[in-house]
């Protein structure tokens, strides 16, 4: 089998040897600057709702940002930690613990690495949109079930679980711990987030919001948890690369982890670059942009980080920013890396009230609740999806909802195409006739005795049994049976099973099967030939036009002392 490997050719290599001028690095340098800030307290926070050390986010950023944009197929794309993986590492580490998380980002590293260079990328964006809005909104909802901690200062005894009615029975049992100081703190910091974003938005809403109620909790001294009173503080410097203890039972157990983490990195990082690509009329490079995350995500777990990917609202800002090429991502991981270097003291006063409300805002984005609105007009099918998507996604996990989503959806696209395929008649023994187009017999001469069908659209597993039902609804067969499939662009091994049953039933019924639109050098041709199926049915039954298909058919006739 001959695979055709993708040609890589990082967007940074591109840009440069096509021209990069000193304008271009200015604006390179304060949109990576500006975006580095911004993304700041964002790693932060998603590393602490994934339940791992906040500096794995910055790390996460610094490492999987620099090489995702040093060998990413987009100019804009700014990678790092996002809120669509706060569910799976979550779990992961419940489950594995930190040391499985490093191995499953770095396997998912690997496979990303060859989804690329085997060219998937060019189908990974084309996961149903229904799929998509389910788990995203189940994430954004989950990610809300898991700040509802910090946001209300709860005293919890114990972890805090990763399922999500279990952590509201947890919430349930510790309602009287509240903390009154923290949810003033949370709500001040969305209040302020909100409408930031909505009346001046030149601000990063965030970063201001954050640094409002920093400033509140360390001037009044509120008795609220902050960074540094439950993490410790925040390292000032990168660690040395490491590798856990791999072994082949590790990697039997997080292989469907790393395969799901490999597939949203996938998913939501090209749905990023589509969305750079609208703003700014260029094309990314699908493969070599995951030959990008595939780096980012390996090279974050050697260095201890957790799973990164395009991340949208930062990529989106880069580009409002003014970024002319993958270098503003570069400076953006640069930036973080001064910031963890020089400022890791004044990050560790950030109230984790503070974080869970930013959490909060960017959930409420992801829930989307004018998209899921907008599927009551949908088919009921995608409606079902996507419900079904949410409700794993929710009640389980991201793995189990991507999986039982892409699955519905492909069966779905199945019934959809055997929709579209139909087998209808064209001319039976009575004479009915209907179809117009250059070929139509309409004014040809159809025996009595000749019945004509056609299949209309691809001949697959998903229409098969519709070949079945035809046969079992004609009531007088006739003497031949012409079946046209000109209009059939190709057809599997379940197909062909379905034609060899319905050879056998002819024969059965002694009735001579003549196919019709078989062209001599067709995709269709070369299966039913390499299937046996044309000597099975005999070559003088096989035609390329119905005019000889009707030939062939009277012939037949007359062997038999019809009157033609």
């Amino acid at each position: 089998m001959n695979v055709k490997l993708a040609k890589i050719t990082p967007k940074l290599f591109e840009t440069l040897k096509r021209g990069y001028s000193k304008k271009d690095l200015v604006k390179d340098l304060t949109a990576g600057f500006t975006v580095g800030i911004v993304a700041l307290p964002l790693a932060l926070a998603f590393a602490i709702a994934s339940g791992v050390p906040p500096e794995k986010g910055l790390i996460t950023a610094i490492v999987a940002g620099f090489f995702i944009s040093f060998l990413g197929g987009s100019k804009y794309q700014i990678g790092g930690p996002t809120g669509a993986f706060v569910v799976i590492v979550y779990g992961v580490v419940a489950r594995h613990g930190y040391d499985g998380l490093i191995i499953a980002t770095i396997m998912a590293g690997i496979l990303l690495f060859i989804f690329g260079y085997s060219r998937l990328g060019t189908y990974i964006k084309f996961i149903p949109y229904p799929v998509t809005t389910g788990f995203t909104a189940g994430i954004g909802i989950v990610l809300v079930s898991t700040e509802l901690k910090d946001f209300f200062g709860f005293n919890i005894d114990g972890s805090l679980s990763p399922h999500f009615i279990e952590k509201c029975i947890q919430y349930a049992s510790s309602a009287h711990t509240i903390n009154l100081y923290a949810v003033a703190i949370g709500l001040l910091t969305i209040v302020l987030t909100v409408a930031i974003r909505q009346k001046v938005r030149k601000i990063p809403a965030h970063i201001f919001a954050i640094a409002i109620s920093t400033a509140v909790v360390a001037i009044f001294n509120l008795p609220v948890d902050t960074i540094k009173s439950v993490f410790g503080g925040i390292p000032n410097s990168i660690p040395m690369p490491t590798m856990p203890e791999v072994t082949l039972e590790r990697i039997r157990l997080l292989l469907p982890d790393a395969i799901t983490i490999a597939i949203l990195a996938g998913i939501e990082s090209l749905l990023s670059a589509v969305i750079a690509d609208g703003m700014t009329g260029d094309r990314h490079d699908s493969n070599t942009e995951l030959i990008g995350q595939a780096a980012g995500n390996f090279f974050s777990g050697i260095f201890g980080g957790i799973p990164a990917t395009g991340a949208i609202a930062r990529t989106v800002t880069n580009v409002k920013l003014g970024a002319r090429s993958p270098i503003s991502g570069i400076v953006h991981a640069v930036t973080l890396l001064l910031l963890m270097l020089f400022l890791a003291d004044v990050a560790e006063l950030i109230p984790m009230t503070a974080i869970a409300g930013i959490l909060m805002v960017i959930s409420w984005d992801m829930i989307n609740v004018k998209e899921l609105w907008a599927f009551r007009r949908s088919p009921r099918s995608d409606l079902a999806v996507m419900l079904v998507a949410l409700s794993l996604t929710v009640l389980l996990d991201i793995t189990v909802a991507v999986q039982a989503g892409v699955v519905m959806a492909a069966l779905l696209f199945m019934k959809r195409m055997s929709d579209v395929t139909n087998l209808e008649i064209i001319a039976d023994a009575s004479g009915d006739e209907h179809v117009s187009d250059p070929d139509s017999i309409e004014n040809k001469i159809v025996p009595a005795g000749v019945g004509v069908y056609e299949i209309n659209g691809p001949f697959f597993f998903g229409v098969a049994d519709k070949l079945v039902q035809t046969l079992e609804s004609i009531n007088n067969m006739p003497k031949v049976f012409i079946l046209r499939m000109r209009k059939v662009p190709t057809i599997d091994a379940t197909g062909m099973h379905a034609l060899r049953n319905f050879y056998a039933h002819c024969k059965k019924n002694d009735v001579t099967l003549v196919l019709s639109g078989i062209g001599m050098q067709s995709s269709t041709r070369r299966v039913i030939e390499n299937d046996g199926f044309i000597e099975l049915v005999g070559k003088e039954n096989v035609q390329t036009h119905i005019d000889f298909a009707l030939a062939r058919a009277q012939v037949i006739l007359y062997q038999l002392g019809e009157d033609v």
